[in-house]
This record gives C-alpha cells, structure tokens and sequence, in this order.
C-alpha cells in the first residue's frame, strides 16, 4: 500500500508521498476550485457528463456544491463524483465547499437556500441576537447538515466590517462593530470545526474577504464590472484586517480574497488576489498565515452563473491574458482559484518555464494536507438516508426558528400593547398559510383591526449587472411606498416589519407604523408570533439606523458608525415580555 493511503502514518509523510506520485497536470488540477452541480434526476446525463469532464479528465478534486434538490440530492451527488475520483490514477477524493445554504436570501453567486435544512436568520441576524453562543449554536448546526450532505469546507464566515451602510453584501457580516465582528468570527469558526483540531468530524471553514471587503465606493459590489474600487478616505486599512488575525490566531486554515482593487492607497491598483504586497506581504509574510489562500470566483475567465454572463472579474488586470493574470496570481501568494476550471493555465506557465514546479508543489503542500486532515482519504461516502435523517431534523429547526425569534428587533412603537388576540388582521407582504395565530386573517384592509406590512429594504433596480442580486443605491423608500402604509394607517394600525439587508432610513416609518420591526431572515410565522405578544422581542441592531441618505453619502466608506446622526443606534432594540393571551 501506497505511503499516503496509510492513516496510520503521519500526515507530513502522507503529503510528501503523495506529492512525490503526481504529475505537472495533476497538481495544477488540484489548484482549482469551481463549481459542480446535480441534475434534476441522479442519473441525469448532462450533469454526469460535466462531471466527468471536471474530476476524471481534469483531475479537479475541488469543487463548489450548487442547487441541488433537497439533501438527500446533495448527498448522492457527493457519493456520485466521489466514485469518479477514485477512477482516476491517484484516487485523490474530492473535497465539496458551499456558501451559506441557510438563510432567507437565495443568490447563485453567494448562496443558495435549501429547504431541506435548518432555517436560520441571516449573519446579521446572528449577530443581533448578540452572544457569540449564538454564533456557535449556528456553526454547529451548519456543521452537523454539511457532513451528513459530504460537504466538508464552508465559504465563511465573513469577517468583513459592515462600516459602508449601502454595501449589497452586508447582511452576510456580522454587522458594523469591528470587535462584535472579530468575536463571532472566532466563535463560528470553532463551532465548524468541532474540536481543538480540524479533523474527520470537521468542516473547515474559509474566512473571507481579505483584507476586508467592506469598504465598497458608494456600497456598490465588486462583483460587477462597473464597480471595482475599494476606497479607504478614513484610512482604517488596519481595522479591516483586524476580525482575519483573530481567525488566524484562532486556527483557520483558509482564507479567501476579493474582488475589490483598491484606490487612492499605497497598494497596487489590481485586485487583491493579484496584490502581492497585501497577500505575499501583509498575509503570509507579516501575520504569517501559512494555511491555503483561495480566490474569489472566476478571476482568469469568463462563466455563466444562472444563465449570466459572470467574468472574468480580475479588476486591475482587465488586459491581460488568463495566463497572464494566473502568473501574477501565483506571484502574490495564491494557492487555489475560486471558479476557474482550467488546469492547463497553469501547465502553459510551468511548460514555458514562467514559473517552477516547485511553487505549484507549495500549494499543493497545503491543499493536500488539507484533505488528509479532515480524513477525506478514508471518509469517502456518506449516508444518503442519515442525511435525510440529520438535514432539517426537528431538533435543528426549531434551533433555527428559536434564532428567528431571538434576532427580531423592535426598533419603534407608539405604546406597549401588541396586536390583540380578537383583533382582526390583513397582511400584505405575508402569506395567510404561515400565520399560526388565533386571530383571524381577513381579505379586505377596510375591515381589519391591525394591519401587518412587510418589505424589503429599499434598494435601486439596475444598480446591479447581475439580475438585481446585489442591491446596491438609495436607503430611503420611496414615496409610492410611504404612501401606501398612509392609506393602510387611515384605516387601522398598522405594523412593519423591514427585511434589513442594508440598514434602511427608518424614520419614515416610524412616524406612521404603530410599530417598526427589523428583521434579518425570519418566517412570516414568527414576526406574527412576536407582534401578537406570544415570542418577546429581544434582538439588537447590528448596525447603525442611518437618519438620512444624506448622512450616508457624507459618511466614510471604510469608518464604521461615522453617519452623522443615526436615527437608531448599534445595540438599540425595545426588549419586550411575552404576553399570555386566552
């Protein structure tokens, strides 16, 4: 038996063996990570056929787990490519990663909802539930559903600061305060990892985006090629970095970079996965992270995600070739690229003698030792009925909608009485189905006692080039939008409940709803619940309410709590009691 098939020898020994074994190719292969997904049926031959492509041709042992029916699918897939990867020459197993997958938003290029698995809020909404014991309530749920469905690595947590209050991504933070944000990092990444080690019962967690990707100009995505620059007026380079030394000092073993270039600063003007003075400097060299940096996705070539067109996005670098970009990449201290599937990019460079093989064989060092600490070499399969059995068990849904309730904030209300139990109540923005409460639910406003309003957040359509998945602009809502909850306040009360993806300009609201709710991922049920008295509202805002659109297009992109003058404030929340109703 081969050295790096043995688990009873020491992983170093293990590594070195198998690296000793592999060719140019497959070591190039190992240093690409995208996507993979099952078809609608488990022999679906479209689907198998990609595959086959990716993990057999290829020899990518890497991949991104997409859709998926429920997690059972989940599961069979990860079996299926698993029995593809043992039909290659070395029968390196394959590693499957996800985004979030349990959440309320549904974005194909930052995570996908599956129903099948605990529902929980949003990270914001983790973060103002307020105790790091919620954020590894949450990460050990995460971690039992993602081993039972083979998923073994966890694209998070964000350890971005959420200090530029219009960035469409800050509802994946743990919100605005730079310690709170650190905190639960830390937390969450212990909680994935199950143990003081990373090991068989793990999944490893990969912190993102270095060194921080919440300074946006103006809040607008670097996904989108409109929108590259990274801004720093108020100078806090070093704030930013801080919540990844936490994770670093806290064992994670991977770490993500971002799209974002940064402008007006002593840094390169490229992307960071190609800014070697931030990842070769400040990551490796300066706090000494020796563990695997991946790259955000598709930086060297162009994809379709949901049927859009989606790279390359290696801002910077826009004229260069995808072989060119792959070498200053690999220059700065990349070991992996998030998306991208071809190997033979690399091959070219180490053909043409543009970079040696014994870089390639630095990260492969880190991928492969990777593999073998969390026992990937001899837990090959999983069971697709335990999967059934753990993914979406009772116990961990009602841990999830136990944190729904406790992540509810009430921002605002005109007196302590909530909706009464006889009062009659109409819902707009809410389906009639998820309300279990006893009062009853009427069709016409007109004869409603209480009236209960949901919406999103305001965000401009088209700010965003891909299909309004990143919502980007105003805070403010519109008047249509006032004027509606007017003509519903004529007639009754009436109560709204805002999903804040991005902290909205509330006062409006406030001046016209009996009570403002924020919520952050929470089924229709359980804001019902918390109105009609029988969950108490205990959650906390994570962020600042700004007051004005005004007060955040004046403030600093990279300063947290700089608005002038929030309307609400970072903690603010009306703690309320349950109400015994008969």
């Amino acid at each position: 038996m081969a050295d790096y098939l043995d688990p009873a020898l020491p992983t170093a020994r293990r590594v070195e063996d198998l690296l000793s074994r592999m060719t140019v190719a497959e070591k190039a292969a190992l240093m690409f990570h995208p996507s993979t997904q099952p078809g609608p049926t488990p022999d679906d031959p479209a689907a198998l056929a990609v595959a086959e492509e990716d993990a057999v041709v290829r020899g990518i042992s890497h991949f991104n787990v997409l859709g998926g029916e429920d997690s059972a699918a989940v599961a069979r897939w990860h079996n299926t490519i698993q029995e593809m990867a043992e039909s290659t020459r070395l029968g390196i197993p394959i590693t499957l990663s996800s985004d979030p997958r349990h959440g309320f938003r549904d974005n194909p290029f930052t995570g996908q909802a599956l129903n099948s698995l605990s529902r929980w809020p949003e990270t914001t909404g983790i973060a103002a539930i307020g105790t790091t014991d919620a954020a590894r309530r949450y990460g050990e749920s995460i971690r039992r559903e993602f081993l039972a469905m083979g998923i073994r690595v966890y694209l998070g947590p964000m350890a971005d600061i959420f200090s530029e209050p219009r960035w469409s991504r800050g509802f994946g933070t743990w919100g605005e305060d730079p310690s709170r944000v650190a905190e639960f990092t830390v937390a969450f990444i212990e909680a994935l990892r199950g143990g003081a080690e990373l090991g068989p019962d793990s999944v490893a967690a990969v912190v993102k985006h270095f060194p921080g990707g919440g300074p946006q100009l103006r809040g607008d995505d670097a996904h989108d090629p409109r929108y590259p620059e990274q801004v720093y007026p108020g100078g806090q380079q070093e704030l930013h970095i801080e919540p990844f030394t936490r994770a670093f000092a806290a064992g994670v073993t991977q770490v993500m970079t971002y799209y974002g270039k940064p402008v007006g600063t002593a840094w390169p003007e490229v992307g960071f996965a190609f800014n070697e003075p931030v990842v070769q400097g400040i990551l490796r060299e300066r706090l000494g992270f020796d563990g695997i940096v991946v790259t955000d996705w598709n930086l060297l070539e162009s994809t379709k995600v949901g049927g859009l067109d989606f790279g390359p996005n290696g801002w910077g670098l826009e004229d260069r070739t995808p072989v060119e970009r792959t070498k200053i990449a690999l220059d700065a201290g990349v070991d992996q690229f998030g998306g991208d599937r071809n190997p033979a990019l690399i091959e070219e460079l180490v053909d043409g003698g543009l970079v040696p093989e014994s870089r390639l064989d630095e990260s492969v060092r880190r991928l492969l030792h990777e593999k073998f600490r969390l026992g990937a070499f001899e837990h090959r399969r999983v069971d697709v009925d335990e999967a059934r059995a753990i993914c979406g068990s009772p116990e961990l849904m009602e841990a999830g909608e136990e944190a729904q309730r406790e992540s509810l904030v009430l921002v605002s209300r005109t007196d302590d009485t909530p909706i009464p139990p006889t009062a009659r109540i109409f819902l707009d923005g809410l389906t009639a189905e998820e309300a279990d409460i006893p009062n009853e639910i009427v069709d016409d406003p007109k004869s409603a006692d209480a009236i209960v309003v949901r919406l999103d957040a305001p965000y401009e359509n088209g700010r965003g080039s891909l299909g309004d998945f990143f919502r980007g602009g105003s805070l403010e809502f519109s008047a249509a939008q006032l004027d509606r909850l007017r003509s519903h306040a004529a007639i009754a009360r009436v109560h709204v409940a805002v999903f804040l993806e991005r902290p909205a300009v509330l006062g409006p609201l406030t001046e016209i709803a009996a009570s403002v709710v924020g919520d952050f991922g929470a089924s229709d049920a359980r804001v019902l619940e918390a109105l009609t008295g029988r969950a108490a509202f205990t959650g906390t805002l994570p962020f600042d309410i700004p007051s004005s659109m005004a007060a955040v297009e004046a403030s600093r992109e990279d300063v947290p709590f700089d608005t002038a003058a929030p309307g609400f404030r970072f903690g603010h929340g009306i703690r309320t009691e349950v109400v015994v109703t008969v």
